[in-house]
Protein backbone atom coordinates (compact mmCIF):
# COMPACT_ATOMS: atom_id res chain seq x y z
CA UNK A 1 0.00 0.00 0.00
CA UNK A 2 1.37 3.19 -0.93
CA UNK A 3 -0.22 7.06 0.00
CA UNK A 4 0.73 9.65 -2.29
CA UNK A 5 3.44 12.09 -1.13
CA UNK A 6 1.01 15.20 -0.60
CA UNK A 7 -0.97 13.31 1.60
CA UNK A 8 2.21 11.72 3.79
CA UNK A 9 3.59 15.58 3.43
CA UNK A 10 0.66 16.86 4.88
CA UNK A 11 -0.07 14.55 7.40
CA UNK A 12 3.92 14.95 8.42
CA UNK A 13 3.27 18.64 9.24
CA UNK A 14 0.46 17.70 11.58
CA UNK A 15 2.69 15.48 13.79
CA UNK A 16 5.42 18.31 13.42
CA UNK A 17 2.76 20.58 14.45
CA UNK A 18 4.28 23.51 11.63
CA UNK A 19 1.01 25.46 12.07
CA UNK A 20 1.12 29.14 13.71
CA UNK A 21 0.78 28.72 17.66
CA UNK A 22 -2.33 31.05 17.84
CA UNK A 23 -3.93 28.68 15.12
CA UNK A 24 -3.03 25.48 15.35
CA UNK A 25 -4.66 21.82 16.22
CA UNK A 26 -1.45 19.98 16.49
CA UNK A 27 1.06 20.29 19.16
CA UNK A 28 4.98 21.20 18.27
CA UNK A 29 7.28 18.51 17.76
CA UNK A 30 10.94 18.84 17.68
CA UNK A 31 13.56 16.23 16.98
CA UNK A 32 13.67 14.92 20.41
CA UNK A 33 9.83 14.87 20.78
CA UNK A 34 9.47 13.40 17.43
CA UNK A 35 11.23 10.03 18.11
CA UNK A 36 9.13 10.29 21.94
CA UNK A 37 6.11 10.61 19.48
CA UNK A 38 6.88 7.17 17.58
CA UNK A 39 8.02 5.45 20.39
CA UNK A 40 5.06 5.97 22.04
CA UNK A 41 3.16 4.51 18.85
CA UNK A 42 5.10 1.50 19.49
CA UNK A 43 7.82 1.67 16.71
CA UNK A 44 11.45 2.14 16.56
CA UNK A 45 11.70 4.66 14.54
CA UNK A 46 14.65 7.62 15.75
CA UNK A 47 14.64 10.87 13.95
CA UNK A 48 18.05 11.52 12.30
CA UNK A 49 18.47 15.06 12.65
CA UNK A 50 17.18 15.87 9.13
CA UNK A 51 14.05 18.11 8.25
CA UNK A 52 11.32 16.99 10.55
CA UNK A 53 8.97 17.34 7.88
CA UNK A 54 10.21 15.04 5.34
CA UNK A 55 11.88 12.80 7.60
CA UNK A 56 7.85 11.99 8.94
CA UNK A 57 6.82 11.76 5.54
CA UNK A 58 9.46 8.91 4.44
CA UNK A 59 8.76 7.47 7.85
CA UNK A 60 5.08 7.01 7.00
CA UNK A 61 6.09 5.18 3.99
CA UNK A 62 8.19 2.75 5.38
CA UNK A 63 5.19 1.89 7.66
CA UNK A 64 2.80 1.81 5.30
CA UNK A 65 4.86 -0.69 3.73
CA UNK A 66 4.47 -3.33 6.88
CA UNK A 67 2.40 -6.26 6.40
CA UNK A 68 -1.25 -5.66 6.88
CA UNK A 69 -4.58 -7.89 7.46
CA UNK A 70 -6.01 -6.80 3.94
CA UNK A 71 -6.14 -4.50 1.18
CA UNK A 72 -8.78 -2.53 2.56
CA UNK A 73 -6.95 -1.65 5.40
CA UNK A 74 -3.76 0.05 7.03
CA UNK A 75 -0.80 -1.91 8.63
CA UNK A 76 -1.17 -1.76 12.84
CA UNK A 77 2.00 0.22 13.11
CA UNK A 78 0.16 3.16 10.91
CA UNK A 79 -3.21 2.90 12.77
CA UNK A 80 -1.14 3.61 15.98
CA UNK A 81 0.53 6.45 14.82
CA UNK A 82 -2.91 8.24 13.96
CA UNK A 83 -4.31 7.12 17.22
CA UNK A 84 -1.44 8.52 19.17
CA UNK A 85 -1.67 11.36 16.31
CA UNK A 86 -5.22 12.27 17.77
CA UNK A 87 -4.89 11.95 21.19
CA UNK A 88 -7.89 14.23 22.92
CA UNK A 89 -5.66 15.07 25.88
CA UNK A 90 -3.39 17.25 23.24
CA UNK A 91 -6.44 19.78 21.98
CA UNK A 92 -5.43 22.49 21.72
CA UNK A 93 -6.82 26.64 21.63
CA UNK A 94 -9.91 24.84 23.49
CA UNK A 95 -10.87 22.31 21.27
CA UNK A 96 -13.41 20.04 23.05
CA UNK A 97 -13.36 16.88 21.06
CA UNK A 98 -10.78 18.31 18.30
CA UNK A 99 -13.32 18.76 15.34
CA UNK A 100 -10.73 20.79 13.78
CA UNK A 101 -7.97 18.65 13.79
CA UNK A 102 -10.03 15.81 12.13
CA UNK A 103 -11.25 17.95 9.81
CA UNK A 104 -8.17 18.58 8.69
CA UNK A 105 -6.80 15.00 8.97
CA UNK A 106 -9.85 13.92 6.43
CA UNK A 107 -8.79 16.44 3.84
CA UNK A 108 -5.65 14.26 3.31
CA UNK A 109 -6.81 11.28 4.09
CA UNK A 110 -10.11 11.21 1.58
CA UNK A 111 -7.83 10.68 -1.53
CA UNK A 112 -6.42 7.51 -0.52
CA UNK A 113 -9.97 6.35 0.68
CA UNK A 114 -9.75 6.36 4.37
CA UNK A 115 -11.64 8.45 6.93
CA UNK A 116 -10.70 9.07 10.49
CA UNK A 117 -13.34 8.77 13.04
CA UNK A 118 -13.61 8.77 17.18
CA UNK A 119 -14.95 5.70 18.48
CA UNK A 120 -16.65 5.26 21.58
CA UNK A 121 -13.63 4.41 23.29
CA UNK A 122 -12.79 8.28 22.38
CA UNK A 123 -9.78 7.22 20.34
CA UNK A 124 -9.13 7.74 16.90
CA UNK A 125 -9.29 4.95 13.63
CA UNK A 126 -9.31 4.81 10.07
CA UNK A 127 -12.16 3.49 8.43
CA UNK A 128 -11.93 2.63 4.46
CA UNK A 129 -14.76 4.65 2.54
CA UNK A 130 -15.76 1.81 -0.02
CA UNK A 131 -16.06 -0.63 2.69
CA UNK A 132 -16.59 0.66 6.15
CA UNK A 133 -13.66 -1.82 7.01
CA UNK A 134 -12.26 -0.02 10.18
CA UNK A 135 -8.30 -0.03 10.36
CA UNK A 136 -6.81 -1.16 14.20
CA UNK A 137 -4.61 -2.73 15.63
CA UNK A 138 -5.15 -6.28 15.28
CA UNK A 139 -7.89 -7.33 18.48
CA UNK A 140 -7.40 -10.06 20.99
CA UNK A 141 -10.64 -10.92 22.16
CA UNK A 142 -9.09 -12.48 25.09
CA UNK A 143 -7.25 -9.52 26.82
CA UNK A 144 -8.67 -8.14 30.07
CA UNK A 145 -11.67 -5.56 28.75
CA UNK A 146 -11.45 -2.11 30.73
CA UNK A 147 -15.11 -0.68 32.01
CA UNK A 148 -15.95 1.19 28.82
CA UNK A 149 -15.71 -2.19 27.02
CA UNK A 150 -17.46 -4.16 29.66
CA UNK A 151 -20.73 -2.19 29.52
CA UNK A 152 -20.20 -2.37 25.83
CA UNK A 153 -20.09 -6.09 25.86
CA UNK A 154 -23.04 -6.21 28.11
CA UNK A 155 -25.33 -4.00 25.66
CA UNK A 156 -24.63 -6.21 23.23
CA UNK A 157 -25.41 -9.25 25.71
CA UNK A 158 -28.91 -7.84 26.29
CA UNK A 159 -29.72 -7.26 22.54
CA UNK A 160 -28.51 -11.40 21.54
CA UNK A 161 -30.86 -12.31 24.24
CA UNK A 162 -34.23 -10.09 22.64
CA UNK A 163 -32.80 -10.05 19.40
CA UNK A 164 -34.63 -12.22 16.46
CA UNK A 165 -31.99 -14.55 14.28
CA UNK A 166 -32.95 -12.61 11.13
CA UNK A 167 -31.89 -9.24 13.36
CA UNK A 168 -28.49 -11.31 14.72
CA UNK A 169 -27.55 -12.34 11.14
CA UNK A 170 -27.73 -8.70 9.93
CA UNK A 171 -26.97 -6.74 12.87
CA UNK A 172 -24.56 -8.37 14.40
CA UNK A 173 -22.92 -11.00 12.34
CA UNK A 174 -21.96 -9.38 8.85
CA UNK A 175 -20.80 -6.40 9.89
CA UNK A 176 -18.51 -8.69 12.69
CA UNK A 177 -17.32 -10.87 9.48
CA UNK A 178 -16.63 -7.68 7.10
CA UNK A 179 -14.75 -6.35 9.66
CA UNK A 180 -12.48 -9.49 10.26
CA UNK A 181 -11.35 -9.74 7.36
CA UNK A 182 -14.13 -11.65 4.81
CA UNK A 183 -15.76 -10.56 1.93
CA UNK A 184 -18.46 -11.12 -0.69
CA UNK A 185 -19.88 -11.52 3.31
CA UNK A 186 -23.99 -13.05 1.99
CA UNK A 187 -26.81 -13.79 3.59
CA UNK A 188 -27.86 -16.78 1.81
CA UNK A 189 -31.86 -16.69 1.26
CA UNK A 190 -32.78 -16.88 5.44
CA UNK A 191 -35.62 -14.75 5.56
CA UNK A 192 -37.32 -16.43 2.96
CA UNK A 193 -35.59 -20.08 3.48
CA UNK A 194 -34.71 -20.75 -0.51
CA UNK A 195 -31.50 -21.87 -1.43
CA UNK A 196 -30.31 -21.99 1.82
CA UNK A 197 -28.85 -25.78 1.37
CA UNK A 198 -27.90 -25.41 5.23
CA UNK A 199 -26.32 -22.53 5.44
CA UNK A 200 -27.54 -19.04 6.39
CA UNK A 201 -24.18 -17.23 5.59
CA UNK A 202 -21.94 -17.35 3.13
CA UNK A 203 -18.14 -15.75 2.38
CA UNK A 204 -15.14 -16.04 1.48
CA UNK A 205 -11.09 -15.36 3.06
CA UNK A 206 -8.09 -14.50 0.61
CA UNK A 207 -4.65 -15.87 2.21
CA UNK A 208 -1.31 -13.54 1.84
CA UNK A 209 -0.71 -16.08 -0.37
CA UNK A 210 -3.82 -14.91 -2.81
CA UNK A 211 -5.33 -18.14 -2.33
CA UNK A 212 -9.30 -18.21 -1.49
CA UNK A 213 -11.30 -19.63 0.96
CA UNK A 214 -15.21 -20.86 0.92
CA UNK A 215 -17.16 -20.51 4.65
CA UNK A 216 -20.57 -21.59 4.91
CA UNK A 217 -22.32 -20.85 8.32
CA UNK A 218 -25.37 -21.96 10.22
CA UNK A 219 -26.41 -19.66 12.64
CA UNK A 220 -28.67 -20.49 15.92
CA UNK A 221 -29.92 -17.85 18.41
CA UNK A 222 -30.08 -19.47 21.53
CA UNK A 223 -28.19 -22.85 23.15
CA UNK A 224 -26.93 -25.64 21.31
CA UNK A 225 -26.82 -28.60 23.45
CA UNK A 226 -27.18 -32.28 23.10
CA UNK A 227 -30.33 -33.25 24.61
CA UNK A 228 -32.68 -35.50 23.64
CA UNK A 229 -35.53 -32.80 23.45
CA UNK A 230 -35.48 -29.20 22.30
CA UNK A 231 -37.24 -26.59 24.72
CA UNK A 232 -37.59 -22.75 23.71
CA UNK A 233 -34.75 -21.26 21.79
CA UNK A 234 -32.06 -24.02 23.03
CA UNK A 235 -31.57 -26.19 19.51
CA UNK A 236 -30.46 -29.43 19.48
CA UNK A 237 -27.26 -30.45 17.60
CA UNK A 238 -29.06 -33.31 15.92
CA UNK A 239 -31.01 -30.43 13.71
CA UNK A 240 -27.33 -29.45 13.19
CA UNK A 241 -25.95 -32.05 11.61
CA UNK A 242 -27.78 -32.40 8.32
CA UNK A 243 -27.27 -28.71 7.91
CA UNK A 244 -23.39 -29.28 8.22
CA UNK A 245 -23.44 -31.74 5.92
CA UNK A 246 -25.53 -30.15 3.32
CA UNK A 247 -23.33 -26.92 3.85
CA UNK A 248 -20.27 -28.83 3.04
CA UNK A 249 -21.60 -30.69 -0.13
CA UNK A 250 -23.46 -27.95 -1.64
CA UNK A 251 -21.71 -25.51 -4.11
CA UNK A 252 -21.90 -21.83 -3.64
CA UNK A 253 -22.11 -19.33 -6.65
CA UNK A 254 -18.87 -16.79 -6.94
CA UNK A 255 -19.95 -14.07 -9.01
CA UNK A 256 -16.87 -12.66 -9.23
CA UNK A 257 -14.92 -15.71 -10.46
CA UNK A 258 -18.22 -16.43 -12.62
CA UNK A 259 -17.84 -20.46 -11.28
CA UNK A 260 -19.09 -22.52 -8.42
CA UNK A 261 -16.87 -23.13 -5.74
CA UNK A 262 -17.30 -25.70 -2.81
CA UNK A 263 -17.46 -24.60 0.63
CA UNK A 264 -13.81 -25.14 2.32
CA UNK A 265 -14.96 -24.85 6.11
CA UNK A 266 -18.54 -24.28 8.19
CA UNK A 267 -18.75 -22.46 11.51
CA UNK A 268 -21.62 -23.05 13.64
CA UNK A 269 -22.81 -20.03 15.34
CA UNK A 270 -24.72 -20.29 18.32
CA UNK A 271 -26.38 -16.88 20.04
CA UNK A 272 -26.11 -18.82 23.19
CA UNK A 273 -23.86 -21.80 24.88
CA UNK A 274 -22.22 -24.28 22.92
CA UNK A 275 -21.78 -27.63 24.93
CA UNK A 276 -19.03 -29.55 25.07
CA UNK A 277 -21.67 -32.42 24.90
CA UNK A 278 -22.86 -30.58 21.76
CA UNK A 279 -19.42 -29.96 20.22
CA UNK A 280 -18.06 -33.85 21.02
CA UNK A 281 -21.61 -35.45 19.61
CA UNK A 282 -21.42 -33.58 16.79
CA UNK A 283 -17.45 -34.29 15.69
CA UNK A 284 -18.46 -37.88 16.71
CA UNK A 285 -20.65 -38.37 13.82
CA UNK A 286 -19.05 -36.79 11.09
CA UNK A 287 -15.89 -38.64 9.42
CA UNK A 288 -12.26 -37.29 9.70
CA UNK A 289 -12.03 -35.19 6.74
CA UNK A 290 -15.70 -33.36 7.36
CA UNK A 291 -14.76 -33.30 11.46
CA UNK A 292 -11.78 -30.70 10.43
CA UNK A 293 -13.76 -28.19 8.62
CA UNK A 294 -16.60 -27.61 11.28
CA UNK A 295 -15.71 -24.49 13.22
CA UNK A 296 -17.47 -23.24 16.73
CA UNK A 297 -17.94 -19.73 17.82
CA UNK A 298 -20.90 -19.28 20.47
CA UNK A 299 -22.05 -16.22 22.50
CA UNK A 300 -18.51 -15.35 24.08
CA UNK A 301 -16.47 -15.62 21.39
CA UNK A 302 -19.46 -12.71 19.26
CA UNK A 303 -19.13 -10.83 21.82
CA UNK A 304 -15.65 -10.47 22.22
CA UNK A 305 -14.72 -9.89 18.95
CA UNK A 306 -17.20 -7.46 18.40
CA UNK A 307 -16.18 -5.19 21.53
CA UNK A 308 -12.46 -5.87 20.58
CA UNK A 309 -13.05 -4.38 16.81
CA UNK A 310 -14.84 -0.95 18.09
CA UNK A 311 -18.25 -2.04 15.82
CA UNK A 312 -20.72 0.51 16.71
CA UNK A 313 -23.72 -1.46 18.69
CA UNK A 314 -26.76 -2.57 16.78
CA UNK A 315 -29.25 -0.05 16.57
CA UNK A 316 -31.70 -1.19 19.44
CA UNK A 317 -28.72 -2.47 22.00
CA UNK A 318 -29.59 0.29 24.33
CA UNK A 319 -33.17 -0.69 24.68
CA UNK A 320 -32.63 -4.43 24.89
CA UNK A 321 -30.37 -3.38 28.08
CA UNK A 322 -33.17 -2.01 29.84
CA UNK A 323 -35.54 -4.37 28.86
CA UNK A 324 -33.30 -7.48 30.30
CA UNK A 325 -30.96 -5.61 33.41
CA UNK A 326 -29.66 -9.29 34.25
CA UNK A 327 -28.79 -12.12 32.06
CA UNK A 328 -31.69 -14.56 31.94
CA UNK A 329 -30.72 -18.58 31.72
CA UNK A 330 -30.11 -19.80 27.74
Amino acid sequence: MEFRRRTLTQIGDMICGNFPEETSHFVYRSSKYLTEFFEEADTDYRHDGTTRREWVADTLALVLKEPRASSTTVPDSFARVITRLMDKSEALNDEAGRPGALAMLNAALAREGFEAFYAEDQQCYLRHVATSMIAAPSPNPHRPFPQAEQERREQLLSYLQSASEDSMIEEVLLPLFRQLGFHRVTAAGHRDKALEYGKDIWMKYTLPTQHVLYFGIQVKKGKLDASGVTRGSNANVAEILNQATMMLGHEVFDPEVGRRVLVDHAFIVAGGEITKAARNWLGNHLDALKRSQIIFMDRDDILNLFVVTNLPLPQGAWAAQSAYPTEPPF
